[in-house]
């Protein structure tokens, strides 16, 4: 080397350091990437992408949701002979009337049902609306052939929340009728009276998802109340009521999860989208396969979903027939 020129020594100094160069960029190609040329992950949806735009939570409703329900085959027995009753139920979306023929082994079938509007959760009924409606119910029954004393009135324990049911009882009662108000715990045990069939006591529970309200039953004593499926109206957050229904829900023994009986409007809706003909009993699918109609189906799917998660049923059954006003003239 004594003997180079100092400009070979350069030009071999160079080739050495760019065979080095070229040697490491061959046998290790990611060195000193941070990221620029790293392939992209997968592109996730933000932790939020369920959040209503009017609220600060993330929603339960769909995560999760989808499962195989399992096949349902049962055929309740009908009443042999019996007698005609009948309930007016006011409830928070209005007034509906139930007409059932049940026998000496409360064995019932339902005969007639009607369902009205009073506009009570907006606060719009007025005494004639309610005289009016109550009239209808009451002529409508006569006609059918239910006695006069076998005609029962109800006010749910969503409808005692609002403010214009003071006004509702003091106008039935200016009419000398006798009303039925009942705490949600009541509500729960009729629903549970008139949803569950004895062949599935040991099995089974209720769930009654009611606009003010959603009640979970079960045998021998289990009566909890949790949200409606109106709790949108009230901006109270999806993931609240996820919670406290999963936390009401979680309650149910572990024995009777099999089969849930479940009832009320937003179910109903759901129930609608697969009857098959006139039948009685109708499987709900997973609530990740439906696709919410309005606010409230959306809310009501957030609480069916919670209570997959809290119990792990896979039949859900709605009844056709069951009303938790039904469960009321089944305690008579």
């Amino acid at each position: 080397m004594a003997r180079l020129t100092t400009f070979s020594r350069l030009l071999i100094t160079l080739a050495v350091v760019a065979a080095v160069f070229f040697g490491v960029r061959y046998f290790f190609p990611n060195l000193g990437n941070s990221g620029a040329g790293a392939p992209e992950p997968t592109s996730q949806p933000a932790a939020t992408s369920n959040q209503p735009a009017s609220q600060g939570t993330s929603s339960a409703w769909g995560k999760q949701s989808s499962y195989t329900p399992t096949p349902f085959n049962y055929s309740a027995p009908s009443p042999s002979g019996g007698k005609l009753k009948g309930v007016v139920e006011l409830g928070s979306t209005g007034f509906n009337s139930f007409i059932i023929r049940i026998d000496n082994q409360k064995n019932w079938k339902l005969e007639k049902s009607e369902f009205g509007v009073s506009l009570v959760k907006e606060n719009l009924a007025t005494d004639e609306d309610i005289k009016s409606g109550l009239k209808r119910f009451i002529a409508d029954m006569v006609s059918f052939g239910v006695g006069p004393k076998d005609i029962h009135f109800v006010i749910s324990s969503g409808a005692k929340k609002e403010a214009v049911t003071e006004q509702i009882s003091a106008a039935l009662k200016s009419m000398r009728y006798f009303v039925n108000e009942v705490t949600p715990q009541q509500e729960a045990r009729y629903a549970l009276r008139a949803a569950l069939p004895d062949a599935f006591q040991n099995k089974a529970f209720v769930v009654d998802i009611g606009s003010g309200n959603t009640k979970i039953s079960w045998l021998p004593n289990g009566a909890l109340e949790s949200y409606g499926a109106k709790y949108y109206q009230d901006n109270t957050p999806d993931v609240t009521v996820a919670q406290d229904i999963k936390s009401k829900a979680s309650q149910v023994p572990s024995n009777l999860r099999g089969t849930c009986f479940i009832i009320g409007g937003v179910p109903y809706e759901l129930a609608k989208q697969t009857r098959n003909g006139k039948e009685r009993y109708t499987v709900l699918k997973a609530p990740g396969d439906y696709t919410p109609d309005g606010a409230k189906q959306k809310s009501g799917l957030n609480i069916y979903q919670a209570v997959t998660e809290a119990t792990g049923c896979k039949q859900f059954v709605f009844d056709w027939d069951a009303n938790f006003t039904i469960g009321f003239l089944l305690s008579l």
